[in-house]
């Protein structure tokens, strides 16, 4: 019987000492072509993640991930395969040693890189990554993962932790969120945002910036608190995660892009999803939407 297949990948790219874009294509000796770095997902693991790790594990190359490129599918031997491809920003440049996937890489200017590539749906993908502007740095809108139910809960809300699920959640985070190399967290200073994104910044070495400003209980006494908080904070020129909650996110969501003609897939988020707000200084060049790993 054959299978619906997912996988993801990335376009991995460079400038070089003239400042121009390369890009990196594999050579995959057991197909004999020229392609992007990619790979089949593991059960439960996330299409930004499998790409994330599979970029490593073919190339050697740590990197840092930019916008969402599309989705392509083939047909192949075990049946009908869908790969998810991000930019991705090379962030090392040690020699590579050769895999049992891929025996050569070679780096290609961006305006020959359609010359080398063997597949059809590959050169899709490279004409969507030729049309945005692939140099950016995230602005990340977290939902925190899911809590137990306010019926549930007699203290303050403010206190109101993860449930079972959420605390699943939030522990599958941080193999999504490090693949943009992240430079700050912010969270509201609820438990179950707390909870949320203290496993990620634990990971990966970044101290967690707490704040009441962020917090729903905050927001319902004055909403402008929350909006100012993250408008000082987009004109860090950094890679930022913000973690808050249902109510505040679309409303901070719309007032750090409405200067751009972009809007997001829906009008809510889901606990433990993101928007992932993609801009170079202040503009906004595109909007993303990430999925809880498990919802």
């Amino acid at each position: 019987m054959k299978q619906f297949i997912l996988a993801a990948g990335a376009i991995l790219w460079r400038k070089n000492e003239d400042k121009y874009t390369e890009v990196a294509l594999i050579h995959r000796p057991k197909y004999d072509d020229w392609s992007f770095p990619k790979g089949k997902a593991e059960v439960g693991e996330s299409l930004i993640a499998c790409a994330f790790r599979e970029v490593f594990e073919e190339t050697g190359i740590e990197s840092e991930f930019g916008a969402f490129l599309g989705q392509v599918e083939y047909q192949t031997v075990d049946g009908l395969k869908q790969v998810s491809y991000w930019s991705a920003k090379a962030l090392s440049n040690k020699a590579f040693t050769p895999n049992s996937e891929v025996d050569e890489i070679k780096w290609i200017a961006l305006t020959k890189v359609r010359e080398f590539l063997t597949l059809e749906t590959d050169k899709k993908i490279l004409d969507k990554f030729m049309k945005i502007k692939f140099d950016t740095k995230p602005f990340i809108l977290l939902r925190h993962a899911k809590a137990i139910t306010r019926d549930e809960w007699q203290g303050d809300d403010d206190d109101r932790p993860l449930d079972a699920l959420g605390q699943n959640q939030s522990k599958r985070l941080l193999s999504i969120y490090q693949v943009f190399n992240l430079q700050q967290i912010h969270t509201s200073d609820a438990v179950r945002c707390y909870d949320t994104v203290d496993p990620i910044a634990k990971g990966l070495g970044i101290k967690l910036e707490v704040t009441g400003k962020l917090s729903e209980s905050s927001y319902k006494k004055d909403k402008e608190k929350a909006i100012d908080y993250a408008k000082e904070l987009i004109k860090d020129d950094q890679r930022i995660l913000l973690c808050s909650h249902n109510p505040i996110l679309p409303k901070l969501l719309n007032k750090l892009t409405k200067k751009s003609d972009l809007e997001a897939d829906d009008e809510k988020l889901f606990p433990g999803d993101s928007w992932v707000i993609h801009r170079i200084g202040k503009d906004v060049v595109q909007i993303d939407r990430l999925d809880s790993p498990i919802s």
